[in-house]
């Protein structure tokens, strides 16, 4: 329990206004349930929510200590009353999250409270699977990343044992990710291998493609095939062998064959003349190869995990249904 004196500075506001600002992490709806289960106290008693303050009231709070925190990126998470997560699988040990399309999934210039990270971090402050104040340095983590646009399967660990198992099969590629691409026009052939090198441009966030190696390129190698075709568009599925920024879209582009949706690499006038603003790209099917030893995660070798939706799918490609894609 902490306790609050009020100064003549902070006389004839409302409860509820004070404590707002005097604890900006604590989420409005927590704060207007705690004035309601007598969590929050005045001068020993009850008080309602636009009772206004006088100077020298004490008001007793049995608020947990990190909403009296100041606001910091790592803690931001604790402003989130009702994190929303489209759970597809959840052990002692990590959180896979069908990540919709729009979401960051961290901290950017344009974001800083609604992440996917901080709704994860939520949901475990919330099931007391975890708190910041227990840990010397741990907190729940994000093992891959997509694209904002981008919707699809994101791996979070929850331990420290967790993370250091992921990174590395993720970083020897024993976890295989495959993609659900909408592109324009028929892949010719309808099932093959795209190969080239990519050059970051860190100033337009985009990268370049090259046929051949160059200064600071990194190859990538992409498999794909067909999985059905309607008018102009083609449901392809793509398999990573490698993992570089925008590989799918670059690559695709490249091959003459981008994405719907694609504001980087795609087709300006497809995009406007289908109304699309996001790359038609999910990252729908995960599967745990785990050719070596895995540690805390052995129990998942040979898993499978596969999302249930993807909302360009339903919209272009009604017929092909995500239960049967990974066996076409």
């Amino acid at each position: 329990m902490r306790e609050m004196t009020i100064g003549k500075n902070d006389a004839g506001q409302r409860l509820d206004r004070f404590l707002s600002k005097a604890m900006p992490l604590l989420p409005p709806a927590l704060l207007q349930k705690y004035i309601r289960i007598k969590r929050v106290k005045c001068n020993g008693a009850r008080c309602r929510h636009d009772q206004r303050l006088a100077a020298g009231d004490v008001l007793q709070l049995y608020i947990n200590d990190e909403f009296f925190d100041q606001p910091r990126e790592d803690n931001l998470f604790l402003t989130l009353f009702q994190p929303k997560l489209t759970v597809l699988y959840e052990d002692e040990n990590l959180l896979l999250v069908d990540k919709r399309p729009g979401l960051v999934v961290h901290a950017d210039e344009t974001e800083k409270v609604n992440t996917l990270i901080n709704h994860i971090q939520a949901y475990l402050y919330q099931k007391r699977e975890w708190n910041p104040r227990w840990e010397n340095a741990f907190a729940p983590a994000l093992c891959n990343r997509i694209d904002r646009n981008t919707g699809g399967i994101v791996i979070a660990a929850k331990n420290g044992e967790a993370l250091r198992v992921l990174t590395a099969k993720i970083r020897d590629r024993e976890i295989t990710k495959k993609y659900l691409c909408g592109v324009l026009g028929a892949m010719t052939p309808p099932e093959g291998r795209l190969e080239c090198f990519l050059l970051k441009d860190e100033g337009k966030k985009q990268v370049a493609v090259y046929r051949r190696p160059v200064p600071g390129g990194k190859s990538a190698v992409t498999l794909y095939r067909t999985l059905c075709r309607r008018g102009e568009l083609s449901l392809v599925e793509a398999e990573l062998l490698t993992g570089r920024t925008h590989q799918i879209r670059a690559s695709f582009a490249d091959a003459g064959h981008p994405l719907l949706g694609d504001g980087k690499y795609g087709s300006g006038d497809v995009n406007r003349r289908y109304g699309e603003t996001r790359q038609a790209l999910y990252s729908y099917f995960l599967r745990f190869d785990f050719p070596t030893e895995a540690g805390c995660l052995e129990y998942l070798r040979g898993r499978t995990f596969q999302v249930e939706r993807a909302d360009f799918v339903e919209k272009y490609f009604p017929d092909a249904p995500l239960g049967r894609a990974a066996q076409y």
